[in-house]
C-alpha cells in the first residue's frame, strides 16, 4: 500500500518559495515569531517610504507655488498695475497715446 499524501505539502509549496520555515507543526512558535519580526520590519519601510512620499509631495507643492508665483509677476511685470500707475499728483495718460515729438 502506498503512503498517504501529505496534507501540509500543499502549504510547505506555497510558504517555502518566500523563505518561511514551515517545517511541520512543531515550530509554529518560531514561524510566529519570523512571521512577527517581518511584519515589523515591512511596516518600518512603509512608514519610512510614505515619509519620503510627503516630502515628495510637499516638495512638488512648493515648486508649483514658486511657478504660480513667478508666472504671475511676469504677467505684471510690463502691463500690470505698477505700470500703469501715474505718480502722486500727476494724471494717468491712456496706454495708446503717443507722446507728442519735440
Amino acid at each position: 500500500m502506498s503512503t498517504p499524501p501529505d496534507p501540509f505539502d500543499f502549504l510547505k509549496n506555497l510558504w517555502g518559495p518566500m523563505g518561511l520555515p514551515m517545517a511541520g507543526l512543531t515550530g509554529t512558535t518560531a514561524a510566529m515569531t519570523e512571521l512577527d519580526k517581518r511584519i515589523a520590519e515591512l511596516k518600518s519601510v512603509e512608514a519610512w517610504l510614505n515619509m519620503n512620499l510627503n516630502v515628495l509631495r510637499m516638495t512638488i507643492q512648493g515648486l508649483e507655488m514658486q511657478r504660480a508665483g513667478l508666472a504671475a509677476m511676469q504677467g505684471t511685470g510690463a502691463s500690470g498695475p505698477a505700470a500703469d500707475a501715474a505718480p502722486a499728483g500727476e494724471p494717468k495718460k491712456p496706454a495708446d497715446e503717443v507722446p507728442p515729438k519735440k
